[in-house]
């Protein structure tokens, strides 16, 4: 098969990272996959034939390592993000510097197209840190090289995500389950669409310069979200919805822990809605734009992936 050029992917190691890999190489494309820790990246080998997948080191707060491994590239995919803050993992430095940086390389090597994934829910104007640097990156980038395109997914789901199996892990173990903003509305969109989005997006089918969303067939509260994980693994637990002031209280007793249950920034974000907006479907921003086949549903694979749960003792509370 000839190669259809080199995509670096910063980040390619990652949840949305290796599903990306696995469609791309198909597709026959060669991959240099940018990632901190090349040793650590090599379970995606298999995925591609001899010599079509490439580890290099790179570090997005280093602009020699970024430029290092643009070189040659036809195509940039940038896919770094934090949820949470950590030492210089911060939030400026990850969504907007690296970003930034990322930009920068991609246009001084006249890359093809540079792919940049941002967050539905991006908004300057936000209380969540994590919604504003989102923002501020997006900028960023399109003001470095204003033929990007930037995608802001909803919740990414998938067999390895930290949503779905996040909550059913903790109804696994705990009787009650504490639920923060339970009326807060999500359009969850399948790992593979993501990468499937990203790669119409390389391959011509995204207007240049512009800001694609992307969600799912189904919108579910996260009260519903619960509820669909008891269908699903016949779980009892019982579910106690919190409001955020509650979990406010809770952010501020557990922010020391190296894995708090909430953050604040994150109750900020549940304090609005994440799906696709109306403005972004009548001007032809979203996933049905970018890609013919339908998203996949919430109950087509979800089930699929939890169901090693459904061994989990159900003699639990109501």
């Amino acid at each position: 098969m000839k190669t259809k050029g080199i995509v670096t992917i910063f980040g390619g190691s990652g949840f949305v990272g290796r599903h990306l890999v696995g469609q791309l190489t198909k597709a026959g494309y060669r991959i240099r996959v940018a990632v901190r820790h090349p040793q650590l990246a090599g379970f995606l080998q298999p995925l591609g034939g001899l010599s079509q997948i490439e580890f290099v080191k790179a570090n997005i707060r280093n602009e020699k390592s970024i430029i290092e491994a643009v070189e040659g590239s036809d195509y940039v995919v940038n896919l770094v993000g934090v949820l949470a803050q950590s030492g210089r993992q911060n939030f400026n430095s990850i969504h907007v510097q690296g970003a930034r940086l990322i930009a920068i390389a991609a246009r001084e090597a006249g890359v093809k197209q540079l792919v940049q994934m941002s967050a539905l829910g991006a908004d300057e104007k936000s209380s969540s840190k994590y919604a504003r640097t989102k923002a501020h990156g997006e900028d960023a980038v399109l003001n470095m090289e204003p033929n990007a395109i930037i995608l802001r997914p909803s919740v990414v789901f998938g067999p390895e995500d930290g949503f779905f199996n996040l909550f059913a892990g903790m109804m696994s173990v705990l009787p009650i389950v504490p639920v923060f903003g339970s009326k807060t509305k999500f359009q969850p969109i399948f790992v593979g669409d993501v990468a499937s989005a990203i790669k119409a997006s390389l391959e011509g089918k995204a207007k240049q310069g512009t800001i694609y969303e992307l969600g799912g067939p189904q919108i579910v509260s996260m009260k519903q979200v619960h509820q669909k994980i008891k269908s699903i693994t016949g779980m009892k637990t019982w579910l106690f919805p919190l409001p955020l002031w509650i979990a406010k209280i809770i952010a501020m007793l557990t922010w020391f822990l190296p894995n708090p249950p909430i953050t604040s920034d994150q109750i900020k974000l549940l304090k609005k809605d994440n799906v696709v907006s109306n403005l972004a479907m009548e001007e032809h921003r979203t996933y049905a734009d970018l890609v013919e086949t339908p998203p996949h549903s919430i109950d087509a694979c979800v089930p699929t992936y939890l169901d090693r749960f459904e061994t989990v003792n159900h003699n639990k509370t109501v």
